[in-house]
């Protein structure tokens, strides 16, 4: 039985800009994009009060929150803080999978700081980031990956959600079917048309019949409605690719406001392929159109890219080649796949311990 933590900080950019200058405190707060043009990366739980969300366009923030304010992004802050949280989460486990710079896996199925229970190391993590980040985390601690990390959204901000191994399937059926992994809103569309709004609808299907409305995803949530996960918190994986993709609340389509989406995801996506020492041949834009019309667009180099400005400039060219664009776009994203064996670099971006061995003691919830 493992144990396991996923921790999520509190709007992380825009609590780090908050943190930093006093003047925007308490206030609602956008951290990229403008009130004229751009995306928003990431809104205050102030902004997000007026409706403000990330991935959405500035005009439509500032719309929403006349009051919003506007800082650009600092992801070598970021960066570094993050640095910071993983050196915390290091004190209680070897085994941790980040997911971004501001979430992570940790499997603290062996006490090796000997707290007592997963619970307690979560409540500990936590007293960490807010006295030496004045920072705050919410946490969720489970069983499996799937349950820990719907948890660590029950009580945001700045808490802890626990389920415990007898109560997961009771918790499961509860959660609405758009807290499943995958299903957007087009396929949570898709299941209340047939009927199925929650978990214990999911759960009460026949796997045939999942697999007949939703193909390769049916596996997945056969399993996951009766609350098994038996993926484990991979510290050492190897990626195959990196990328992001941001699904846009207005769709866009005047050639600025795509270049400047562009941008956006260029910042998130290089601070994934940086933080993991990451060097590949193909880079490849997606583009979703408003009539979910979706397409690819890929360039592949050699040597590898591994500077921001060759990046950058395929990137670039891959967006010019298709502007101006006769629809509007509802999502864009970026990825850099053919990625050289980790071996074949000089660091590793994401090294541990792997995770045979015997377990040092069992750890309670």
């Amino acid at each position: 039985m493992r144990k396991i933590i996923h921790v999520d900080m509190d709007a992380f950019y825009a609590s780090v800009e908050q943190r930093d200058d006093p003047a925007l405190r308490g206030k609602p707060l956008a951290v990229g994009g403008s009130a004229k043009r751009g995306v928003v990366a990431a809104a205050s739980y102030e902004a997000r009060n007026f409706g403000v969300k990330s991935a959405m366009p500035g005009v439509t923030a500032r719309r929403r929150c006349p009051e919003l304010l506007f800082v650009k992004p600092r992801f070598e802050v970021y960066r570094a803080v993050s640095r910071q949280l993983h050196a915390i989460f290091a004190r209680y486990t070897d085994l941790i999978e980040p997911l971004s710079l501001d979430e992570a896996y940790l499997d603290v199925t062996a006490d090796i700081a000997g707290v007592g229970s997963a619970t307690a190391i979560a409540e500990a993590i936590r007293r960490d980031i807010r006295k030496e980040l004045r920072l705050t985390a919410s946490a969720g601690v489970s069983y499996n990956k799937f349950i820990a990390k719907v948890a660590s959204d029950q009580n945001k901000p700045d808490g802890v959600f626990v389920v415990r191994p007898g109560d997961g399937a009771d918790f499961v059926a509860t959660l609405p079917a758009r807290r499943f992994y995958g299903v957007g809103p087009k396929t949570a569309e898709r299941m209340s048309a047939l009927g199925i709004e929650t978990g214990a609808d999911i759960r009460g299907q026949p796997l045939e019949f999942l697999e007949r409305h939703f193909g390769k995803s049916a596996h997945y949530l056969y399993h996951a409605s009766r609350g098994q996960d038996d993926r484990a918190v991979k510290s050492d994986r190897e990626r195959k690719s990196i990328g992001g993709e941001r699904t846009y609340t207005e769709d866009l389509q005047a050639d600025q406001a795509l270049r400047d989406a562009l941008e956006h995801i260029i910042d998130i996506v290089w601070e994934r392929i940086d933080r993991n020492n990451a060097r590949g041949r193909t880079v490849t834009l997606k583009v979703k159109y408003a009539d979910f019309q979706q397409i690819t667009r890929a360039r592949s180099v050699s040597p590898p890219v591994d500077t921001r400005e060759d990046f950058e400039q395929l990137s670039r060219a891959l967006l010019e080649a298709l502007l101006p664009v006769a629809k509007g776009v509802r999502l864009l994203g970026l990825t850099l796949s053919s990625l050289e064996p980790a071996q074949e670099r000089e660091t590793v971006g994401e090294s541990g311990v792997a995770e045979s061995g015997p377990v040092q003691e069992s750890l309670a919830f």
